[in-house]
């Protein structure tokens, strides 16, 4: 294990000793060895305070910045999290099928986890002070049973919502166990032909009597099947939980690529705009819109780059859409 900077291990004692009984410097050397691993030529001092201010002006008008575990599935979930720690984010979107730890990658992170697996994340995530907010995307199993039990590992992490590309005729039992363990239910969209491809799809699916069911906007799916983004937002006004936040370097182009937010064409300026301007409408349960940044391509260095660069822009936007309070 390669030996921490002074300013980064200052960091990361710090946190350790917070969130986590574990004496400091044995926590500290439980995190990523070198940051500069992780952010290359970044600072990491400065990569990790750009994510706190991004999370602390989000929290200013009532939203969540994190991250989809996808976006980082060249590593395992515990490595994850340590990247996530160093980014500044405290929230995370978890997927089914990510292997938990290098020590562990034969267990996945998922319903049936061992009691091991289970604590060494909880472990990581009290060491990090990362919150699990969600799971997906996952599908729900038709039998009540089965479902119940992924319903329950949710739970056991404190999480508020499953996200789920789930038919409208397990609705009924879906709002059932919303209700009964209090996690909401996203509805999330892949491109074109999809199940809940557009935002007319999601709107037909869900009832009046669905109160706990709404949708996760993946806004850069709706960009390849050529679905103008705010229009989108605006057509599910009341309805949005959260949204694997997007930019592409093209717009209706099923291979378009990620690119950092505000620099694509999806108008992910307006799209903020848009959601801000339905102000306690989003969020589900919570009330508070969750902004996951999820990329479909990259990995290592370059790609923790771009991810600092969503959440400098992000925290920016924020700041402000704040100001014109």
């Amino acid at each position: 294990m390669k030996k921490l900077s002074s300013v980064v291990a200052g960091l990361l004692v710090a946190a350790a000793s917070v969130a986590s009984p574990v004496h400091a410097q044995d926590a500290a050397k439980e995190l990523i060895g070198d940051p500069k691993a992780i952010v290359g030529t970044l600072d990491p001092g400065k990569t990790r305070e750009t994510g706190v201010k991004a999370t602390a002006a989000a929290e200013k008008i009532g939203w969540r910045i994190g991250s989809q575990a996808y976006t980082l599935r060249d590593r395992t979930l515990t490595e994850a999290l340590d990247t996530l720690h160093v980014l500044g984010l405290k929230y995370v979107e978890c997927y089914p099928g990510q292997s938990v730890s290098p020590e562990m990658k034969n267990v996945k992170f998922q319903p049936g986890l061992s009691a091991e697996g289970v604590a060494l994340v909880k472990k990581k995530l009290e060491q990090t002070g990362i919150k699990v907010l969600s799971f997906g995307v996952t599908g729900i199993p038709a039998k009540e049973e089965e479902a119940r039990a992924l319903f329950q590992f949710c739970k056991d992490f404190g999480m508020e919502r499953i996200v789920t590309e789930a038919g409208a005729g397990q609705f009924d039992m879906m709002q059932k166990l919303a209700e009964e363990f209090d996690i909401d239910v996203a509805l999330h969209n892949h491109p074109e032909p999809n199940i809940y491809g557009t935002p007319e799809k999601v709107l037909a699916a869900i009832k009046p009597n669905h109160t706990r069911i709404g949708a996760c906007a993946d806004v850069g799916h709706w960009q390849r099947s050529n679905v103008d983004p705010v229009e989108g937002l605006k057509k599910l006004e009341g309805k949005v939980y959260e949204s694997h936040f997007k930019d592409l370097n093209e717009f209706g182009v099923k291979k378009a690529t990620d690119v950092p937010w505000g620099t694509g064409n999806g108008n992910a300026k307006g799209m903020l705009a848009e959601l801000h301007r339905q102000a306690g409408k989003t969020g589900g349960k919570s009330g508070k819109m969750t902004f996951n940044l999820e990329y479909e391509t990259g990995r290592g260095v370059e790609l923790v780059g771009n991810m600092h660069k969503c959440i400098e822009w992000f925290g920016q936007q924020c700041e402000e859409l704040a100001a014109k309070k």
